[in-house]
C-alpha cells in the first residue's frame, strides 16, 4: 500500500517538522492518506497533560488501524523512548535528535544518524507556513524538559533560512513564521545573529509577512524592537514568555532578566508600535510560589499592556530540578489562579480589540469559512472575518475592523 498517515502534538515547531516528513515520504513514493500501513505520531512532552494526550492518541488510532503499525517521534520519544516502546502496535521510536531518521526507517528500514539539525517548513496551510530555524535550548530553566528532550542550541545558516523563505514564496504562500525552540538564539557560535538573520531576510523582501514566534525577553533587543517598528514586512506581533511576574520565582525558575526588564521591553514595542499585539505565557503554582507572589503577578500583568496571556498551571516534569522542590502547589490552588488570569486575560484582549476599532489593517484571507464569511488575521493578529468571496482566499486585503468580541 505504501500509505501514511503522521499526527502532530505540541508546538508549531513540531507541525512544521512534521510538514518536512510527509514531503520526504512523499517524495520516496509513499501516500498520505487511505488505508495507513504506518502512522506515526510527532509527540509533546512539555506537560503532563500533553503526554496524556500522545497516550490516548496512539491508543485510539491502534485500535482504528490494528493493522497498521505506529512510529512515534518526538519529545515524549525523547523523554521516555522505553516507555513508549512498550505501546501496542509501536514498531519504532525516535526522539528529537533524530527524528528525520524515520524517513530512512520507514522508505528502507535502514537506520543512520540524523543531522543535528534539520531545515523544516510547512506548506499544509494555502496561505502561511511556519518554518524552522533553530533547534534545542541552552537555558535550563528549572521547570522544563525541553532542552533534555531537543538538545543543545543549534541553528540553520542564513543562507538556507533565505533559501527556504524564496520556496515558500514561489509556493504561493504570502506569509512566514520563524519558528525554533528559541528562535533569537539563532546564530549562537557564529557571526551572524538573530538580528542579522531579520535584516537578510527584510532586504531579501521575498515574502510580504514575516512574524517571529515565541521569543525570549532576554533576547529580544531593542535593536529587533525598532527594526520590526519600521520594516512593512516584519509584523508588529510578539510572544513574549514572562512565566511569573515575581522575581523570586523567576529566580527559582532561572529565568535571565526581571519583571522591570520586561516591562522595558513591552513599553519600548508600544511607544515605537502602540498597535502591536504583545502577548505572553504565564505559569501558575510553581512549587513555593505564595498568595502574595501570586498577587504580586496579577499586578504586574495587570499594570502591562499587553494584548493576552497563556496561562499554564505548573506541571511537574521528571528530570527537572522544579519536581524535587518542596512546598508544592495543590491543583485546587492552581486551577483558581490559572482561572483568575483567563478572566485577566479575557478583559485585556477585549482591550485591545477595543482600541483597534474603526482602524484599516492588512489582512491575509485564509479559506476557513465561519458562518458564510471568511476568515483571517491582521498584520497585528488579530482575528477577523469578512464577507465569503472565494477570489480573496490567499490573498492581502485592507480591511476596517468595525466591531469586536472575544470568546471565552
Amino acid at each position: 500500500m505504501k500509505n501514511f498517515d503522521i499526527y502532530t502534538l505540541g508546538c508549531k515547531l513540531n507541525y512544521s517538522e512534521s510538514s518536512a516528513i510527509a514531503a520526504k515520504l512523499v517524495e520516496n513514493g509513499w501516500t498520505q492518506g487511505g488505508i495507513p500501513e504506518v502512522i506515526i505520531i510527532n509527540t509533546c512532552a512539555v506537560t503532563s497533560s500533553a503526554e496524556k494526550k500522545t497516550r490516548n492518541l496512539a491508543s485510539k488510532l491502534h485500535r482504528e488501524n490494528p493493522l497498521a503499525s505506529l512510529v512515534l517521534i518526538g519529545c515524549y520519544s525523547a523523554l521516555k523512548p522505553e516507555l513508549l516502546e512498550r505501546w501496542s502496535g509501536v514498531i519504532k521510536v525516535f526522539g528529537s535528535h533524530n527524528k528525520m531518521g524515520v524517513v530512512d526507517y520507514i522508505v528502507s528500514r535502514s537506520e543512520h544518524q540524523a543531522p543535528t539539525f534539520f531545515d523544516a517548513y510547512s506548506l499544509t496551510d494555502r496561505t502561511r507556513s511556519f518554518l524552522k530555524i533553530q533547534d534545542g535550548c541552552n537555558n535550563h530553566c528549572t521547570y522544563c524538559t525541553v532542552w533534555i528532550a531537543r538538545g543543545k542550541s543549534r541553528s540553520d545558516t542564513k543562507e538556507n533560512v533565505l533559501a527556504n523563505i524564496q520556496k515558500i514564496a514561489d509556493a504561493g504562500l504570502h506569509e512566514v513564521n520563524l519558528t525554533g525552540v528559541n528562535v533569537a538564539d539563532f546564530g549562537r557560535g557564529t557571526k551572524v545573529d538573530f538580528l542579522a538573520l531579520l535584516k537578510a531576510i527584510v532586504k531579501q523582501n521575498a515574502i510580504e509577512r514575516v512574524r517571529i514566534s515565541s521569543i525570549e525577553p532576554d533576547l529580544l533587543s531593542d535593536d529587533i524592537i525598532k527594526l520590526v517598528a519600521k520594516s512593512p514586512i516584519l509584523m508588529p506581533h510578539f510572544h513574549i514568555p514572562l512565566q511569573s511576574g515575581c522575581n523570586r520565582i523567576l529566580k527559582e525558575m532561572h529565568r535571565r532578566y526581571t519583571t522591570e526588564e520586561y516591562a522595558a521591553k513591552v513599553k519600548l514595542i508600544k511607544q515605537k508600535m502602540p498597535n502591536a499585539c504583545v502577548a505572553c505565557d504565564v505559569i501558575v503554582g510553581f512549587p513555593g510560589e505564595t498568595e502574595e507572589e501570586f498577587e504580586e503577578t496579577y499586578r504586574f500583568l495587570e499594570s502591562l499592556p499587553i494584548s493576552y496571556m497563556h496561562v499554564f498551571p505548573y506541571s511537574r516534569r521528571p528530570r527537572t530540578h522544579a519536581n524535587m522542590m518542596e512546598n508544592q502547589i495543590s491543583d485546587t490552588v492552581k486551577h483558581d489562579r490559572t482561572e483568575r488570569l483567563l478572566e485577566l486575560s479575557h478583559a485585556k484582549k477585549m482591550e485591545f480589540y477595543k482600541q483597534c476599532e474603526g482602524q484599516e489593517h492588512p489582512v491575509l484571507i485564509e479559506s476557513e469559512v465561519v458562518d458564510d464569511r471568511l476568515c483571517g488575521f491582521t498584520d497585528n493578529y488579530i482575528r477577523v472575518s469578512v464577507p465569503y468571496d472565494e477570489k480573496l482566499v490567499n490573498t492581502i486585503q485592507t480591511v476596517k475592523i468595525e466591531q469586536c468580541h472575544t470568546i471565552l
